[in-house]
C-alpha cells in the first residue's frame, strides 16, 4: 500500500488542529489559511488514493472537479462552501490594498472555515472506510 496518500491526510489533520489553535488564540487569518490547507491536503490525498498525482492548486473547486472525473461519489462536498474557503486560502496571505489579512476576518467566518475544512476530512475519511 502507498503510503503517500495517509500521509497528506496526516498533514491536513495536523494543519486543520493548528488552524483551530490559532483560531483560540485570536490569529483568525492564519486560522483561515490554515483550514484551507487542511481541506487542500484532504483533498489531495483523495487523489493520491485513487493513484493520480495531485494538480498545483489551490482552488478546491478544481480538486473536487478531478474526484468526480476519476468516478468517487463527491456527493458529500456538494453543500460545503468550498469557494469560500478557496478564496480565505488567498486573502488570509496577502493585504488588499491597505488591508492586512489580520483585519479581514471574524470570529464567526473563521470557525465556519474551519468547521468546512473539518467536514472535508471527515468525508474523505469515510470514503476510505469505504474504500477499505
Amino acid at each position: 500500500m502507498n503510503a503517500r496518500p495517509q500521509a497528506w491526510l496526516a498533514q491536513a489533520r495536523n494543519d486543520l488542529d493548528l488552524a483551530q489553535l490559532a483560531c483560540r488564540n485570536g490569529f483568525l487569518a492564519q486560522a483561515c489559511y490554515f483550514a484551507s490547507q487542511a481541506a487542500e491536503k484532504a483533498l489531495k490525498s483523495a487523489l493520491l488514493e485513487l493513484g493520480l498525482e495531485p494538480p498545483h492548486t489551490h482552488v478546491l473547486g478544481d480538486l473536487l472537479t478531478r474526484l468526480q472525473a476519476a468516478g468517487l461519489d463527491t456527493n458529500a462536498f456538494q453543500t460545503l462552501p468550498l469557494k469560500a474557503l478557496s478564496r480565505m486560502g488567498i486573502t488570509s496571505r496577502y493585504p488588499i490594498d491597505a488591508t492586512p489579512p489580520a483585519e479581514l476576518f471574524d470570529r464567526i467566518e473563521t470557525e465556519q472555515a474551519i468547521a468546512v475544512a473539518a467536514a472535508v476530512i471527515a468525508a474523505i475519511e469515510a470514503l476510505d472506510r469505504g474504500m477499505a
